[in-house]
C-alpha cells in the first residue's frame, strides 16, 4: 500500500422509561473530584487497590469458574485458540511471508517466516526467528508481543516492540534476523526503555524515533510530541529534531516513504484523535504543509495522491461529499494545479470500508448495508476505470491482505468469513485466477443456525442495522439473548465467525445479536461524526431501540436479554445500566471508561476529547454529565445484575473506571460482580489461556444470569 497518515409477534413493551437526557441529576465536576470516595482506586498498583481486586476476584472464581461446565469449556475455547488447525495469518514483505504464532507449546508465542511457495503447501517449514517464551525465561520478565518493524529491502534487521504483561507501552530492541539475537546499544543496536514510542527506519543506520525524551517530550495524552532523526552509534539525546508538536496534540511521528523512484521523507502531526496535518520534508530539512482537510484520510502512491474526505470539501467551483474517495496527481497537487477525480462516491447504503494498493491497481472494499463488496480500480490516460473485483458471499465479511506494490506485483490475499462459516484464505491477483490457501474448520455446531439482518427505528427516525444470529428451531418463542455493541471512532462491525461465542452461547440454545450502531462507520463518516460530543446521546438511544425492537419481533424478553461491550463499548454498557436498566436482564461490561468527569485525566483519555468533549468545560460537561454512568447511579432504580471486567495493566482505558464503579455499585447494594486480570493490557488478557478464561467467564455469566435464573424459566 502507499503510505497512509495516522498515521445484528408479541406486543410492543412500554417506551423506555429512563428519564432523559436532558435531566442531569449527576454531581458537578468539582464536587465530584473532592467528594469522590473511591479516587484511591485509580492508584493502579497499590497494595490496597491491588488487595481489593482480588478479593473481588475470588468472588467471581467461586460463583462462576469452579465448576466443570466452566472448565470444559474453557478447555474447547483454549484448544481452539492453541490448534494448529487455525490459520497462520502472514504479513507478506515481498519474497517472505512473516507472522506470529501461540499455540499451547509456545504461549508467548513464535516470530518466524517462511515464502509463498512454502505457504502454498501443506505443511510449511517455518523458520523460527524469535521464541518469546524462550526469551521471557531468560530474561525473567513477563513479555508480551507487540510487532516488529522489518528494515527493507534486505530483511536482515528488525525493530521489536515488546510489552511487560500486554500494556500499550512498549520496550524497543533492534533484532539481527541473520544471527537471531538482538544489537545491545553498547555494540550500537537500537534500543529504547518503555513508552508509547513510535520508531520506523530510514536505513540500516538511520531511524526515525518519537518517544520519552524526558520531561516534556509528550503530549497531554502520553504520546511522542517530538520526532527525531536518530543515527546508529549516537545516544539519543543526540537525535536530530525533524518536528515539535504542542502539549495539547495527540501525538507527532516522522517516516520514510521508499518506493522506488519515489522517496519521500513526511511528518504526520495529530492535533487531535481525528485531525492531522501532514507534512513533506525537503532535501533542505524544510517542512512543507499539506494544504488538504486535516480530518481526511491522506494517502499516496508513486505519483497518486488519494484523500478520504472525512467532511464536506469545496474546491473551487467542486464540492465533494463526505465518503467520497479523490484521486489527484500528486507533483500537480504540489505545483497547484491538480484537478481531483471522484473514483469513490458513497450513497444512502454504501461506504468506504477501505482501499489499498498493488503494484499497478487500487483495490476497494466497499460496505452495502453492512455487507462487503469488492472492486478493482485501474488509473490510465483517460482516468480511473472500476470493475468488480470478486463476488463475495452475504452476511459475511471480505477483505483484502497482503497487498505489496513494493515487491509484489498485483499479487494479494482474500479473506472471508461469516457468523457460522469458519476464515478462508485465498491467494489471487488482479486478472488472475484464485485459490484456496487455508481454511479454518467449524469450532462449533452450526447445524441449523441461520443469519439474518433487521433494521431498528431509533428515536430520531434513523434505521439502524443489526444481525440476528440464532438457530431455527428457536424462532417459536423469544429466548436468552446478548447484544453487543461498540458505536464510536468510526469503527465498522462486520460479520465475522466467532468459535468462542458459537460454543458458549449458540450451542446453548442463545441468540447472538451484533448491533451497528451509528458511532461506527458502517455508512460512512456521517454515521460517526454526527454523534459526537453533544448528539452522543443518540449512541445510546440506538442500542435501546435496538433492544425494544428486539422485543417487539418476540425475539427475546427483557428478563433474557443481555449486553455486552469493551472499552468504548463498556462506556455504552455502563449507560445502558443506568439509562436503560428496565431493558435488560444482565449486562457485562470490559476494560470500560465509566467516570467521564475524570476521563481525560487518566492514562490516554485526553487523546479521545474528540470524540467525547472536554470535562473542564461547563459547556461539554452539561452534555457529558446527563449520561457519565459514575455520576448517575440512582438508588430508586432496579438494576440488572452487572459483570465488570478489566486489566491492570491497561494502561490505555484505565482500570479505576470499572474499580470505582463496583465499588459505588457495591455501597449501593446492587447484584454486581468485578474481575480484575492483573496482566492482559487493553485486550484483558496477555496469551491465549487468559482469553480463554475471559471468554468463558462471560458465557458463564450470561448463562447463569439470562437462561438458568428463576424468573426467566
Amino acid at each position: 500500500m502507499g503510505q497512509q497518515l495516522n498515521l445484528g409477534g408479541r406486543p410492543a413493551p412500554h417506551p423506555p422509561t429512563a428519564r432523559p437526557f436532558s435531566d442531569n441529576v449527576g454531581m458537578s465536576g468539582v464536587e465530584q473530584n473532592v467528594n469522590d470516595p473511591y479516587l484511591w482506586l485509580e492508584e493502579v498498583t497499590s497494595d490496597r487497590a491491588l488487595a481489593w481486586a482480588r478479593e473481588h476476584n475470588e468472588v467471581v472464581i467461586d460463583r462462576f469458574a469452579s465448576s466443570d461446565r466452566f472448565s470444559v469449556l474453557e478447555h474447547r475455547i483454549l484448544d481452539m485458540l492453541d490448534t494448529d488447525t487455525k490459520i497462520a495469518y502472514p504479513g507478506r514483505r515481498g519474497p517472505w511471508l512473516y507472522n506470529f504464532w501461540r499455540d499451547a507449546a509456545h504461549p508467548r508465542g513464535l516470530w518466524r517466516r517462511t515464502t509463498f511457495t512454502e505457504y502454498a503447501g501443506q505443511n510449511p517449514e517455518w523458520d523460527v526467528l524469535l521464541d518469546l517464551d524462550e526469551l521471557a525465561a531468560a530474561e525473567a520478565e513477563n513479555w508480551v508481543w507487540g510487532g516488529a518493524g522489518v528494515l527493507r529491502p534486505t530483511q536482515s534487521r528488525a525493530l521489536i516492540s515488546l510489552s511487560r504483561g500486554g500494556a500499550d507501552a512498549k520496550v524497543v530492541r533492534e533484532f539481527d534476523l541473520t544471527t537471531r539475537t538482538f544489537l545491545e546499544p553498547a555494540d550500537g543496536g537500537f534500543s529504547l526503555p518503555e513508552a508509547k514510542s513510535q520508531i520506523s527506519w530510514i536505513d540500516i543506520d538511520t531511524v526515525y524515533v518519537g518517544t520519552d525524551f524526558g520531561p516534556g517530550s509528550l503530549t497531554d495524552s502520553g504520546y511522542a510530541r517530538i520526532a527525531k532523526r536518530w543515527r546508529r552509534g549516537t545516544p539519543l539525546e543526540e537525535a536530530v529534531t525533524v518536528f515539535e508538536g504542542a502539549a495539547s496534540d495527540i501525538s507527532v511521528s516522522a517516516a520514510y516513504d521508499r518506493t522506488p523512484g519515489y522517496e519521500r521523507h513526511f511528518v504526520g502531526r495529530a492535533t487531535d484523535f481525528y485531525n492531522e496535518e501532514a507534512y513533506l520534508i525537503g532535501e533542505d530539512g524544510q517542512l512543507r504543509l499539506l494544504d488538504l482537510p486535516t480530518d481526511a484520510g491522506v494517502s499516496w502512491y508513486k505519483d497518486h495522491l488519494l484523500v478520504r474526505l472525512k467532511s464536506p470539501w469545496q474546491v473551487g467551483d467542486h464540492h465533494y461529499r463526505s465518503g467520497t474517495l479523490l484521486a489527484g496527481n500528486f507533483p500537480e497537487f504540489l505545483s497547484g494545479t491538480v484537478a481531483f477525480e471522484e473514483i469513490f462516491t458513497p450513497s444512502a447504503d454504501t461506504a468506504l470500508h477501505g482501499y489499498g494498493w498493488t503494484e499497478n491497481h487500487l483495490l476497494l472494499i466497499t460496505l452495502e448495508n453492512v455487507q462487503t463488496r469488492l472492486y478493482v480500480l485501474t488509473p490510465g490516460a483517460d482516468g480511473w476505470q472500476t470493475e468488480p473485483l470478486a463476488d463475495t458471499p452475504p452476511m459475511a465479511t471480505t477483505g483484502a491482505m497482503n497487498l505489496d506494490p513494493l515487491e509484489g506485483g498485483d499479487e494479494f490475499m482474500l479473506t472471508t468469513s461469516g457468523f457460522t462459516t469458519p476464515t478462508t484464505l485465498l491467494s489471487t491477483s488482479v486478472g488472475g485466477s484464485t485459490e484456496v490457501l487455508r481454511q479454518e474448520p467449524d469450532f462449533f455446531d452450526t447445524e441449523g443456525i441461520e443469519t439474518e439482518q433487521y433494521f431498528a427505528t431509533s428515536e430520531d427516525g434513523t434505521r439502524i442495522p443489526y444481525f440476528v444470529i440464532r438457530h431455527r428451531d428457536r424462532k417459536a418463542i423469544p429466548g436468552p439473548t446478548v447484544m453487543s455493541g461498540y458505536g464510536g471512532f468510526e469503527i465498522s462491525r462486520t460479520p465475522a465467525y466467532s468459535g468462542a461465542s458459537g460454543m458458549g452461547w449458540l450451542e446453548r440454545g442463545g441468540t447472538w445479536v451484533m448491533t451497528n450502531i451509528r458511532g461506527g462507520g458502517e455508512y460512512g463518516p456521517h454515521w460517526h461524526t454526527s454523534v459526537q460530543k453533544a448528539n452522543r446521546y443518540k449512541v445510546y438511544e440506538d442500542f435501546a431501540a435496538i433492544a425494544t425492537d428486539l422485543v417487539t419481533r418476540g425475539i427475546t424478553t427483557p428478563e433474557q436479554l443481555g449486553a455486552v461491550g469493551g472499552s468504548n463499548g463498556g462506556l455504552l454498557m455502563g449507560v445502558m445500566l443506568t439509562r436503560y436498566p428496565q431493558l435488560f436482564g444482565a449486562i457485562v461490561c470490559q476494560v470500560p471508561l465509566l467516570d467521564m468527569r475524570r476521563y481525560h485525566l487518566l492514562l490516554a483519555g485526553a487523546s479521545w476529547v474528540a470524540e467525547y468533549g472536554d470535562p473542564d468545560k461547563p459547556q461539554e460537561w452539561e452534555y457529558l454529565g446527563k449520561y457519565s454512568p459514575y455520576q448517575n447511579t440512582r438508588t430508586d432504580l432496579t438494576y440488572p445484575p452487572i459483570l465488570l471486567t478489566t486489566s491492570t495493566r491497561d494502561d490505555r482505558v484505565h482500570p479505576g473506571h470499572a474499580r470505582k464503579m463496583a465499588a459505588l455499585l457495591e455501597s449501593q447494594g446492587r447484584e454486581f460482580w468485578y474481575h480484575e486480570n492483573i496482566e492482559g493490557g487493553h485486550g484483558g488478557a496477555a496469551d491465549n489461556k487468559q482469553s480463554a478464561f475471559q471468554a468463558t467467564l462471560i458465557y458463564e455469566f450470561f448463562t447463569q444470569m439470562l437462561i438458568e435464573r428463576p424468573e426467566t424459566t
